[in-house]
């Protein structure tokens, strides 16, 4: 790993960047909300791995191939909104009865997450626009390459992954409060609208 200066006015930027809301962080809040903190890691393991597998496009220049190719870039993000708005639709749609603390209105299994995680990263053209435009500018040509693109990568992944947390935890807070009440048929609502929200985000965007 290489720290330079310039890593250092990346980090307080790209904090800036990655806490605002936007689709991972929605979907982090809505499944937070949903299925608890545990199991929306999950998730978190899929949005980091497509959060890395960008930076690491972005710096090669293999997102101009997409850029060359715009009808890919539409296809894979069309699949990605169906997906999420498609599974959304179904928790919305989900009649539930009053649960206690140690169960969840609505599950998915580890694959499904990490795959709806993936997509969301990989599918979003915000997150691609701003590795794009912002990441190549902070690596130095003078020094060694490789060592400067892994402590970047590795610097993006903490930095989303405590934002995700913090989004997810918000969410596990507000499940806790609903899930002592009887408005569970409310809160599968709540949380198939915000996911169905993220799928038409990202389906117009």
């Amino acid at each position: 790993m290489l720290f330079t200066p310039e890593l250092l006015l990346f980090i307080p930027t790209f904090f800036l960047v990655s806490i605002l809301p936007g689709m991972c962080m929605t979907l982090a809040l809505t499944l937070g909300m949903q299925i608890g903190l545990k199991q929306t890691l999950w998730m978190m393991l899929g949005e980091l791995t497509g959060v890395a597998l960008i930076a690491f496009s972005a710096v090669l220049g293999i997102s101009a191939l997409l850029l060359q190719y715009p009808d890919l870039f539409t296809i894979i993000k069309t699949i990605g909104a169906t997906y999420l708005f498609v599974t959304g639709f179904q928790l919305y749609t989900k009649k539930a009865t009053t649960l206690k603390l140690t169960e969840t209105p609505f599950t998915l299994d580890a694959k499904q997450l990490i795959v709806q995680g993936f997509i969301t990263a990989v599918a979003n053209p915000k997150g691609w626009v701003f590795m794009v435009t912002f990441l190549p500018p902070f690596i130095v040509p003078r020094l060694p390459f490789s060592p400067q693109l892994i402590t970047f990568i590795v610097v993006i992944i903490i930095i989303e992954f405590f934002s995700l947390l913090i989004y997810a935890y918000g969410g596990t807070s507000l499940r806790k409060l609903m899930t002592n009440s009887k408005n569970i048929n409310a809160l599968n609502k709540i949380s198939g609208g915000l996911m169905m929200l993220v799928g038409v985000w990202l389906g117009i965007s």
